[in-house]
């Protein structure tokens, strides 16, 4: 699925990220690469995101999270 479509407090793994090379590279400097665990914290209208990754939160738009597929992991109550 994309980001766009996560749900507040979704984990999520990010699997493929299609955005131009300059952003793609910037957000792997903030830590987001191939299989890093994120949560959605909150949202804020059609496709704005407020993401936890790696202990730090981040404001993500639209015309980013359209471009990052990521898969839910699921959590067993124990």
């Amino acid at each position: 699925m994309l980001l766009k479509d996560a749900q507040i407090g979704d984990d999520c793994i990010v699997e493929q990220i299609h955005l131009p090379f300059q952003l793609e590279r910037r957000l792997e400097a903030l830590g987001m690469t191939h299989a890093t665990p994120i949560s959605v914290i909150n949202r804020k209208g059609r496709g704005i995101l407020i993401i936890k990754l790696r202990g730090t939160r981040f404001a993500l738009g639209y015309n980013i999270t359209k471009n990052i597929e990521v898969r839910r992991t699921v959590c067993e109550a124990k």
